[in-house]
């Protein structure tokens, strides 16, 4: 898989989760991804402060990274 390749998966992964981040006043970007296995994101407006939000990287976002790019193995948020 090209690098260009791997940047839509995780976008479409982004896209299919930004709806229930921004219902709650959030949302995400994409920042990069390294060596095809380390995506970093961004978790922006309500997101910065929730409590709740390590929570929902991991079982939310990084779940669904995978689903679409299953070679990922690691999530963080900047």
């Amino acid at each position: 898989m090209t690098d260009q390749e791997l940047i839509t998966k995780v976008e479409a992964a982004l896209e299919e989760i930004r709806p229930f981040l921004q219902s709650d006043g959030g949302d995400i970007s994409l920042i990069s991804i390294e060596e095809g296995k380390k995506v970093t994101v961004q978790l922006q407006g309500a997101c910065v402060g929730c409590s709740v939000n390590q929570m929902t990287l991991k079982s939310g976002v990084e779940m669904t990274i995978k689903k679409y790019a299953p070679q990922i193995e690691n999530v963080i948020n900047i």
